[in-house]
């Protein structure tokens, strides 16, 4: 089945396939990966979750501490890709990078379950851990300080990724596939519709 998304908003069509996903995939349907370079030039890519947009960006969280957040605030800059193998689809992602406030990282700290809010204080992302007896040690200690409803970190929080660049993939027969682009102009607004052009792209 073929597709064309002229005229679309890219985000209104990231919504509706991401609901599509959640009636298909197995596990974590807002499973991206997150790509990013560091001060010298190498790349690093590994999986995160979508936790929520905007008009404007897609939003996750981390450590402010991780290897992965130094290249975020270092280069301002990265890409994403989504796949959805059950629906034979991929989403690719580039864009600016910035932090989320710290009223939306409180909002979504609070959210999660007490297990994942004890972790993120517990664990020294991307830092060297000489057992899993350390880790847990930490993790007893943090939950006799706080045990019940632990603040955020000050080390842990949202950004988000301002597309200007957004380009939809559908697998076709004998590998004709559907491929389509949106760009826009880096300084016009991501939620803008009309600042995005649509290309479609030889598979």
């Amino acid at each position: 089945m073929t597709f064309d998304p002229t005229g679309q908003n890219p985000f209104h069509l990231l919504d509706a396939w991401m609901a599509e996903a959640e009636k298909t995939e197995i596990n974590d349907p807002n499973a991206v990966a997150l790509a990013t370079v560091s001060d010298d030039g190498w790349p690093s890519v590994r999986v995160v979750l979508m936790k929520g947009r905007d008009d404007s960006a897609i939003h996750f969280y981390t450590n402010y501490t991780s290897r992965k957040a130094a290249e975020l605030d270092g280069t301002g800059r990265a890409a994403m890709s989504f796949h959805w193998k059950s629906l034979r689809r991929q989403l690719r992602l580039v864009g600016r990078i910035e932090r989320l406030s710290e009223t939306d990282s409180d909002a979504y700290y609070n959210s999660r379950p007490y297990g994942s809010r004890i972790g993120a204080w517990a664990s020294e992302q991307s830092q060297p851990l000489a057992s899993r007896e350390i880790l847990s040690g930490r993790v007893a200690d943090i939950e006799k300080r706080y045990p019940e409803n632990p603040p955020r970190p000050p080390f842990w929080g949202g950004y988000r990724l301002i597309p200007h660049e957004m380009e939809f993939w559908q697998d076709g027969e004998s590998r004709l596939h559907d491929r389509f682009r949106f760009t826009k102009p880096i300084e016009q607004p991501a939620g803008d519709a009309a600042a995005w052009q649509v290309q479609r792209l030889y598979p």
